[in-house]
């Protein structure tokens, strides 16, 4: 008779250690570097719980890890699990849960349950990027399924400032002030008595942020600089592209040029610019999209881009495909090398995700493929995601959608 395999614990104490370790090298890091207040969690009982936070920075998690004692287990986008040897050692001194952008993934639902039920911390990012804007992104309503489902009580994390010190477009770390803890704890037998609707609202107020106004000083020689990785509506010349240097960012159309200052502010060189900070400006360029029909665009590029191509092996590696690669974006479909002798097409119907991923990489669903396109530091990946998912709210009748993706 076979014997039945034991299952191989997720939970390992070598993960606190690591945990301790990398708290004594950030520590230091986090004061000096991020100028970051953070609030410790007194955790007297001990007890596991599913952290649940807003996402400004790339340095997110080590923020959590400051405020909780003890490994936490947070849930990665699987490209943290495509890179080769380093997600092997990634996997082994900190068992991040791999999860799917922009898809329902079982596996890793399976995973974090599996994890509670052996007495782990968890963290998510319910909304899955961090934000380009300021404000906290869209998060999806299935979180409070989640929790309900899981059963560990709940601590709300709410990170501030964030967005001043690193937006999620630029590769400078300015010099300002930003705050982490918890601001709420929802026991399991208070959520068991609410509805998902109402657990759902309860998470999005208490994650909610707005950075477009002037909370602080932010200081660098470069804020505006790579702000076109997002930026891409023009609301003086429409659909068009930018090029950022130093404190400021120009329309390459009309050549209007705009100052980024210290506050986060926003101010026309010479002229009278409409957007007093950035999120609004970002949520002008989402409805301009969302005024648009794609299938106006269809016989000529919406934008043309250089970049590589690679395959993604999921929970393995890469594979480059092409290296110096023509990216056409249509309205319906992305062409890759459209006028070289092998071109690959794309379409939107046959595409079931696009997601971001850092600062300006984009993953394309495509079938049963995960194609990844990586071009330069002033490359707009947001500009792909949103008129997929306009041409995908149109196509399911829903014409007024409002979201884009982020």
């Amino acid at each position: 008779m076979s014997k039945t395999k034991k299952r191989e614990p997720w939970i390992k104490s070598r993960h606190r250690f690591v945990r301790n370790l990398a708290y004594l090298i950030l520590k230091p890091v986090i004061s000096l570097k991020y100028h970051a207040r953070i609030e410790r969690f007194d955790n007297k009982d001990h007890r596991p719980y599913l952290i649940i936070s807003n996402h400004q920075t790339a340095f997110d998690q080590f923020f959590i890890g400051m405020i909780f004692s003890g490994a936490v287990y947070y849930v990665a986008s699987e490209d943290l699990f495509s890179m080769g040897w380093i997600s092997k050692l990634l996997k082994w001194a900190v068992a991040p849960i791999p999860i799917k952008k922009q898809a329902t993934d079982v596996r890793a639902v399976l995973t974090i349950e599996r994890i509670a039920k052996d007495g782990g911390t968890i963290a998510i990012f319910p909304e899955g990027n961090r934000t380009f804007s300021g404000k906290t992104s869209y998060i999806n309503p299935a979180i409070a399924g989640l929790i309900q489902h899981v059963g560990l009580p709940v601590a709300l994390v709410k990170i501030e400032g964030g967005y001043g010190v690193q937006p999620r477009w630029s590769d400078k770390v300015r010099k300002g002030r930003m705050h982490a803890g918890v601001t709420k704890v929802i026991e399991p037998q208070e959520y068991a008595e609410m509805s998902r609707e109402e657990l759902y609202k309860t998470i999005e107020e208490e994650l909610y942020v707005d950075e477009g106004r002037p909370d602080g000083s932010f200081k660098s020689p470069v804020k505006a600089e790579y702000l076109e990785r997002t930026a891409y509506v023009c609301p003086f010349c429409g659909l068009s592209e930018f090029e950022s240097s130093g404190n400021f960012i120009e329309c390459k159309r009309c050549h209007r040029k705009i100052e980024y200052l210290e506050d986060k502010s926003l101010r026309g060189a010479g002229f009278d610019f409409p957007f007093g900070f950035y999120g609004e400006w970002y949520d002008y360029q989402e409805s301009f999209v969302n005024r648009l029909n794609p299938l106006d665009y269809i016989d000529k590029p919406m934008y043309t881009d250089l970049s590589s191509l690679s395959q993604v092996i999921l929970y393995k590696n890469k594979i480059l495909l092409r290296k110096d690669a023509s990216v056409s974006l249509y309205g319906n479909r992305i062409v890759i090398d459209e006028l070289g002798s092998n071109p690959l097409t794309l379409g939107f119907d046959d595409i079931h995700a696009i997601s971001v991923l850092g600062k300006n990489k984009l993953n394309i669903y495509y079938g049963k493929t995960l194609y990844q396109l990586k071009s330069g530091k002033r490359f707009n990946a947001v500009k792909y995601l949103n008129i997929f998912y306009r041409y995908k709210n149109i196509k399911k009748g829903d014409a007024n959608g409002k979201f884009l993706g982020l």
